[in-house]
């Protein structure tokens, strides 16, 4: 009996009553894994016709069910913990693939053993010469634990003119879509279930950096993005996550010598976005901010052998230009430089 190999890379949805993203976005999923990828809707316990839908338009593809919502990082961890390929990809339910996508990162993958995760070139789905807020070209963190990307400075985001083509080493990858060795995404512990949404996934790749991992940008692959599906840009509830992940980020990974005056910094800065978002009549915004430092003050305990662990296992501080010695927000806002390539080298 002749059977087919089973192929090196599952492509891994995650749906939560996403039926109208399904029925967008699937022809697309289908088309570009056909031959190099299998493809894995994993869905979260939805409530709405996912299922049945799936099952009457598409039951070529393979389904993993939960009978709950495990939320973004732990549905994902679940589904990587039951599937065993050595090549896992996130990719976000309002994301388009397109002609090619895998090639880049499967040879990046081959050709350097120490790379453990790839991030393609993101586009925005609506724009799609614009890099997509959400990953651009590939991320970083300054000094003070802010994060930003090659094509996304802050809230301003650059048009793709081949500025950033070139293969390059980064501190992040976005979780728009994230290419992964499985054993490297279990040996770090996966995606930090406590964070929810937003910021788990610079989360994942500093404890990748910290183990002697890389992650590089493949800047042929392209996956164009629509972006906000869950949780709009103007949320309060986005402005709590952003800063309490943030904080609890930094906490986790940063080394004592340098955690407390980062966030002996922050507590001034953060309390100036509070008092900005007040100014712009935004209370509930500004309650967030605050909001944020009280959840962290509250859970930072539960961390304190989460932190000894990774602050342990950190084998050789990741070199100079990953972890930007310079603050994003004086170059941004005093000197004026709103691209990548404007900061310093």
């Amino acid at each position: 009996m002749h059977h087919e190999p089973q192929p090196q890379v599952a492509v891994l949805v995650l749906n939560w009553n996403g039926r109208a993203l399904l029925e967008q976005f699937l022809p697309s999923w289908v088309e570009h894994t056909r031959g190099v990828a299998e493809l894995i809707i994993v869905d979260n316990g939805s409530t709405d016709d996912s299922l049945p839908f799936l099952h009457q338009h598409y039951p070529e593809v393979r389904v993993l069910s939960f009978d709950t919502n495990y939320g973004f990082a732990e549905g994902y961890n679940r589904a990587i913990h039951e599937l065993n390929y050595p090549i896992v990809v996130l990719l976000n339910s309002d994301a388009g693939l397109s002609s090619g996508w895998l090639d880049e990162p499967l040879r990046l993958l081959t050709e350097h053993p120490d790379v453990a995760a790839i991030q393609p070139t993101i586009r925005a789905y609506h724009e799609p010469q614009r890099y997509e807020y959400a990953g651009a070209a590939g991320g970083y963190i300054d000094a003070l634990g802010y994060p930003f990307c090659r094509g996304r400075m802050l809230d301003t985001v650059e048009l793709d003119e081949g500025q950033y083509n070139t293969p390059a080493e980064i501190f992040w990858a976005s979780g728009a879509c994230l290419i992964v060795r499985r054993s490297v995404y279990l040996e770090v512990g996966g995606l930090d279930p406590h964070f929810f949404a937003h910021q788990e996934e610079i989360d994942l790749c500093w404890r990748m950096n910290a183990r002697g991992h890389k992650v590089m940008h493949a800047p042929s692959s392209l996956v164009y993005h629509v972006g906000g599906g869950s949780l709009s840009m103007e949320s309060p509830r986005k402005v709590y996550l952003n800063f309490r992940n943030n904080l609890l980020m930094l906490y986790k990974n940063l080394p004592s010598r340098k955690l407390y005056l980062v966030l002996l910094m922050r507590i001034f800065l953060d309390t100036l976005a509070s008092l900005l978002y007040l100014v712009k009549l935004r209370p509930r915004h500004a309650l967030s901010v605050i909001e944020a430092w009280r959840s962290f003050l509250i859970v930072r305990g539960q961390y304190e052998a989460v932190r000894r662990e990774n602050i342990r296992l950190t084998s050789t501080p990741p070199s100079p230009d990953i972890l930007k010695p310079y603050s994003l927000l004086w170059h941004y806002y005093v000197r004026r430089e709103r691209t990548y390539n404007a900061l310093p080298r």
